[in-house]
């Protein structure tokens, strides 16, 4: 009964499933859910598959470099399959999806092929297949529109007017092969074609330069190439998903079918809007070969970009019925867009507050998180003097092109009250004013894209009310929330580390500087030991900014400071342990560049040290060994010496002996021998001898 059921589920095939747009359409059919509707041949199935299951098996192709693994929403995977079996896994599915909108010469080659083969085995099919070619309107992009109405914008009906752009001839060929498979009811084989607007959503593609450099805000502007006035058909990728779910679900009339949202907009109203919701809010407009020089596009994304067409897509408005994510395109959903570009990433901002008594290195840890994690450092005094530059940088005119009057105006008054306030209060700006600085701060891009370390504020719960506790919102959930105060997420740290230490080690900590660096510092001893008492008094109240963080479900983090972490070498590490890796784009090229070459350069360091301590030992071995030869060549002089007089001792005995008895006896021979001269002088001297000894 099970493979009876299995069996009812249309198998499709979609190809190269590890790129960006297949991806996404393969998923949104892989999650499609099963109703009660027509079969495959447009009649009722006898066995339909129970509502809420998969309506469809989805069979892909990988690159054999792909490093997605199995992806959960396949059924089978295929990593780069030969022609022989690529062609039997077509034969066994009943739709066929080809997407070559990436642009790819072996998408469109293979596309070919595809087609091909199967129309000339279509004959021999058991059943109807459906063939549907993701194109590009790019095949569109050279359309002349009609003398007789040159505003009207194109429709499904004008397509056999359609002109391509010269890089897209080759998908222009390929999509009238497959407008040219037999159509009727006897056709086993019936096409589609689909051509899709520039895709964008789910962490984005061909627009992911602008998400990228609004995101990490390091220019002041936003490039727009070219004048930005075209306009550019788009669709959400998943909404190009739910475009061919449609065709594979109701089989329209229609054979060529344009795939776009509703929006008409412009390249710069997308790219201004981009700026606006992530990045620095501001435009600038450069000439079309930047982008290359820039390294910022390549050319054939650079002539999609270049693009300028009106298109109406009349079959996808007024025959499918889905429920669309962008049907306004783009612009009018920016925010969700930018919402899902972030999550799609995981570039999700990393949010710390460090508090802790003075002198117990805040800032310092301050500073090594936000390089580490590359966020923004925000400090009472740093952040005033920001405000106070950035107001003064909109009243003189610093970007007068990008102000309005009345912001100009604006900026002057709220530096007047700055002014006003401090003069009032001993150079101290009021508590409230403060809050709001700080809380657009908080609002503002760089902080919500990447992140922020608050150092040393706020320090009393009152505080951290007034600036992290909004009004809770009138549709709250009150079993979630009844026991978890409200909060302001969006602005308020996820993380909460309060650094400690002793009173003892703090004062000689801060004794031990130089002078002029105490003085810098408020950190002399008439200032720093009431700072000290006056912090120990707010975090022994009734109810700390530690206590507001904690009943919200932030719970804070106790890391205590030794003498024996100079460095704070032991705290980051724990501190990054708990917040995780970092969630940006890493370093970038020349910051890679220069660490690989900080890393070779401590690599050859190294390597220098260890060959200059191993040359340090040999000495140091062959000094030694010099030393123990020398001192084994007097020991063997003394030992010498010492056999030499053992020997002559004992050989005095002897000595005295020969002496006195036989050297008589011999030189007596021995003149008795020079007086005679006999023949044989040693026999002489031996009859001699034994003679006198005889006599003896």
């Amino acid at each position: 009964m099970g493979d009876r059921k299995q069996q009812t589920l249309k198998r499709v095939f979609v190809n190269d499933v590890d790129a960006y747009s297949s991806r996404h359409i393969a998923e949104v059919l892989g999650k499609c859910e099963a109703e009660e509707d027509s079969g495959i041949d447009g009649e009722v199935e006898e066995t339909p598959s129970p509502r809420g299951k998969p309506a469809f098996q989805v069979l892909g192709t990988v690159s054999s470099s792909s490093k997605d693994g199995k992806l959960p929403f396949l059924h089978l995977q295929h990593v780069s399959p030969a022609r022989d079996e690529l062609f039997q896994l077509l034969l066994g599915c009943d739709v066929v999806v080809y997407n070559i909108t990436e642009s790819s010469t072996q998408q469109v080659e293979e596309a070919t092929w595809a087609v091909t083969v199967l129309r000339d085995e279509m004959q021999n099919f058991k059943s109807r297949k459906f063939f549907i070619l993701i194109s590009s309107v790019m095949t569109w992009a050279m359309t002349k529109p009609s003398d007789d109405k040159p505003q009207a914008p194109f429709s499904e009906e004008d397509f056999i007017r359609r002109r391509p752009h010269p890089s897209f001839r080759n998908h222009n060929n390929l999509e009238k092969l497959v407008l040219k498979l037999p159509r009727g009811k006897t056709s086993k084989l019936k096409g589609y074609v689909v051509a899709a607007g520039l895709q964008y959503g789910m962490g984005e593609n061909i627009f992911h330069y602008f998400f990228k450099v609004s995101w990490l805000m390091q220019d002041p502007k936003i490039p727009i190439f070219g004048n930005g006035t075209n306009r550019i058909p788009t669709i959400h990728v998943c909404d190009l998903g739910r475009v061919i779910q449609s065709i594979i679900k109701l089989k329209p009339k229609s054979k060529y079918i344009l795939a776009i949202d509703d929006a008409k907009n412009t390249l710069e109203d997308i790219v201004k809007t981009i700026s606006d919701v992530l990045g620095p809010e501001k435009v600038d407009k450069l000439p079309l070969q930047d982008a290359i020089t820039m390294k910022a596009f390549k050319p054939e994304e650079l002539d999609c970009l270049s693009i300028n067409l009106r298109l109406n897509a009349s079959i996808v408005s007024d025959t499918f019925n889905f429920d669309w994510i962008c049907r306004d395109g783009m612009v009018e959903n920016m925010n969700s867009i930018a919402k899902e570009y972030k999550h799609t990433r995981q570039l999700l901002p990393v949010k710390i507050c460090l508090v802790g008594p003075p002198a117990a290195g805040k800032t310092t840890v301050a500073k090594k998180l936000c390089q580490h994690y590359k966020i923004h450092h925000i400090n009472i005094n740093g952040l005033i003097e920001e405000k106070i530059t950035q107001l003064k940088d909109m009243i003189n005119g610093a970007d007068i092109h990008d102000i309005s009057e009345e912001a100009v105006a604006a900026a002057e008054e709220q530096l007047e009250m700055i002014n006003q306030s401090m003069e009032m209060n001993q150079g101290q700006l009021a508590e409230d004013q403060f809050f709001d600085i700080l809380r657009e701060k908080l609002y503002s891009n760089p902080c919500r894209n990447q992140g922020f370390v608050l150092d040393g504020f706020p320090e009393t719960s009152e505080q951290a009310k007034l600036v992290f506790s909004d009004e809770e919102p009138e549709n709250k959930d009150s079993d979630l929330t009844s026991k978890i105060l409200w909060y302001n997420k969006i602005i308020s740290p996820e993380h909460v580390f309060a650094l400690n230490a002793s009173d003892d080690f703090l004062t000689k900590r801060v004794q031990g500087l130089p002078r002029s660096l105490a003085e810098k510092m408020c950190y002399t001893q008439e200032e720093f030991v009431p700072r000290l008492a006056r912090y120990r008094q707010l975090f022994s109240a009734e109810e700390t900014v530690l206590d507001f963080f904690d009943h919200r479900e932030i719970h804070p983090e106790y890391i205590e400071i030794s003498s024996d972490d100079l460095e704070y070498t032991l705290v980051m590490k724990k501190i990054t342990e708990i917040v995780g890796v970092p969630k940006n784009y890493g370093p970038s090229p020349e910051e890679q560049e220069e660490e690989n070459q900080r890393r070779e350069k401590e690599r050859k360091q190294k390597l220098a040290a260890e060959t200059a301590e191993r040359k340090n030992r040999k000495l140091a071995a062959l000094a030694e060994m010099t030393d123990h030869y020398e001192e084994w060549k007097k020991n063997l002089l003394v030992v010498k010496q010492q056999e030499s007089e053992l020997l002559e001792a004992k050989a005095l005995p002897l000595r005295n002996y020969l002496m006195k008895y036989v050297m008589p006896s011999l030189s007596e021979a021995m003149l008795e021998c020079s007086k005679i001269k006999p023949d044989d002088p040693v026999n002489f001297l031996a009859e001699h001898l034994l003679r006198n000894n005889k006599e003896d």
